[in-house]
């Protein structure tokens, strides 16, 4: 993404004489954002910098919970049947402005309607798309469960579906459902510059963007017209800082107050540290590997089952999360609603896999193994990961090359069904519902998305679709823990790990939570002097 220099003269405000007065927090993130449109992408640094600071939804999650609260909707009614959701929108919502656009209305139902319908695939908004894939909204079903979005009145907006879909509200809190301005699209338009939308964003949230150099700094001011009112901090700043250790120096020379996702061996000693206060909370997470199940060897199920037998869980455990997360056995977090308690698993057994290898003549066969770039709690650190599943594999005769790019051409390539090999992955719940994991990482319509491993089975298929239209949670667990044993005994991937989100923060900074999404809010939170 293009270096990225908006609002000069706003830009200017955050100098020597604007810091005299202005309050700033500073927080130390781990990568740098795609760009600035959360309906493009689906990396959890993207939304932290984008749909958590510059936007909003209709519905959103209440702070530190998957609890949904009204946001741009001020209320909503269901119908009987489960199919028809209308949404009355909150009246004076303000937008925000760059130097190129100034807002002539607030907002109303228009924006709501084109930012659903631009991700449809629509050929007469075609041109508001500039080659993005849409991928969360595609990944979560959304063109399949929706048969139409109306516009009631100025203040009044309509979903209709196919069939009742139990974890619609959900879906619609998330980061790809955010809402954009149909005029400043309009007029970007217009002028043939729609990918503004993605490198000048204008939205309705309590920050909005002043400057991005890339793989830098991005620096936010508060909204002071935000419908929940102004924030108490003047200006925001992420600090993009990918090495762990190096986001820890700076916290501590107070050069940011917040840091993520610090290296497990070092929180011991940040927790003794009494200028530091040490969040953590266990993260509806997993870390995987996904074979891409399409290309040979990882076609064969029986090749990945051995993989399987073969991947030493445990030391990875204990080298990589050092008593920050425990061995994953299914796709689901084991804190989640339909995990399968009696899932039967694939024990570790590496005799038996190179048996395996060695039966179906694939001894020497080269590998292409896939080393995430940055550090999250269900990975924290994917370099040292690779490594250990290297081994694992030399040790039943298969030769893995690790190969890595930088984090957005990492998600990029790996989200392509022609990429070679295992890829290294994660996911964290974004609204706290099972299918929020196994249908973008696993069903067949995520495939080119989120579904790495480019693996579509239809039995698996049937059963989330069940699932979804199924109000009574006892059922709905029931399918899911179905559906856990069926990517069991198929090894798409190999869950590995649940990790411990881990948070560290200045002791002078107030009112910042950890979510069990792992996102990062700003919203509400304070500094001391």
């Amino acid at each position: 993404m293009k270096p990225l220099i908006i609002g000069t003269a706003l830009a200017l405000s955050l100098g020597l004489a604007h810091a005299a007065h202005a309050k700033s927090l500073v927080y130390c993130s781990e990568a740098s954002p795609e760009g600035f449109d959360p309906a493009r992408y689906t990396s959890g640094s993207t939304f932290d910098a984008s749909s958590k600071t510059i936007y909003n939804r209709l519905v959103e999650y209440k702070r530190g919970t998957t609890e949904i609260v009204p946001a741009l909707a001020q209320r909503w009614e269901v119908s009987d049947d489960g199919k028809v959701y209308t949404f009355h929108l909150r009246p004076g919502v303000k937008f925000q402005t760059n130097e190129e656009f100034k807002p002539t209305r607030d907002l109303n139902a228009d924006d709501v309607v084109f930012s659903f319908e631009r991700q449809s695939g629509k050929k007469e908004l075609a041109a508001y798309s500039q080659g993005a894939s849409w991928s969360y909204y595609n990944d979560v079903g959304l063109p399949q469960s929706v048969a139409a979005i109306d516009k009631v009145d100025d203040l009044t907006v309509r979903f209709t579906l196919q069939k009742p879909n139990a974890p619609f509200l959900g879906l619609i809190a998330l980061d790809f459902a955010s809402i954009v301005s149909k005029e400043y699209a309009d007029q970007l338009a217009a002028s043939h510059r729609v990918d503004d939308l993605n490198h000048k964003p204008i939205g309705t949230g309590p920050f909005q963007l002043v400057a991005y150099q890339q793989d830098a700094v991005i620096r936010y001011q508060a909204f002071a017209d935000y419908w929940g009112g102004k924030q108490p901090v003047d200006d925001l700043v992420f600090a993009i800082t990918t090495d762990a250790s190096t986001r820890i120096q700076k916290l501590k020379a107070d050069e940011c107050q917040i840091a993520v996702y610090p290296t497990p061996a070092d929180i011991a000693a940040l927790k003794e540290d009494p200028s530091l206060n040490v969040l953590q909370r266990p993260g509806l997470n997993v870390g995987y590997l996904a074979f891409n199940t399409t290309q040979k060897p990882f076609d064969d199920v029986r090749v990945r089952r051995a993989i399987t037998q073969a991947v030493d869980k445990k030391a990875i455990l204990d080298a990589v999360y050092q008593g920050s997360g425990v061995i994953a056995e299914s796709v689901l977090p084991p804190d989640m609603a339909g995990f399968n308690r009696s899932l039967k698993t694939i024990e570790f057994n590496p005799k038996a896999a190179k048996a395996t290898i060695q039966e179906l003549g694939l001894s020497g066969t080269k590998a292409t193994l896939w080393a995430m770039p940055v550090s999250r709690p269900y990975n924290p650190n994917g370099r040292r990961t690779a490594e250990l599943l290297q081994a694992n594999l030399h040790d039943i005769g298969l030769d893995a090359e690790i190969i890595s790019f930088e984090w957005g051409e990492y998600l990029k390539r790996s989200n392509d069904p022609k990429h070679d090999g295992a890829v290294l992955a994660g996911w964290t719940a974004d609204n706290g519902d099972p299918d929020s994991f196994l249908t973008p990482l696993l069903a067949c319509a995520s495939v080119g998305g989120n579904n790495k491993a480019v693996w579509c089975n239809k039995d698996f298929d049937e059963l989330l679709e069940e699932a979804r239209s199924e109000t009574d949670s006892a059922k709905r667990s029931s399918l899911y823990e179905r559906a856990q044993q069926i990517a069991a005994d198929e090894s798409p991937w190999i869950p590995l790990a649940n990790g411990l989100i881990t948070v560290a923060t200045s002791k002078r900074v107030t009112g910042y939570q950890i979510e069990p999404s792992d996102a990062h809010r700003f919203d509400g939170v304070d500094i001391g002097d």
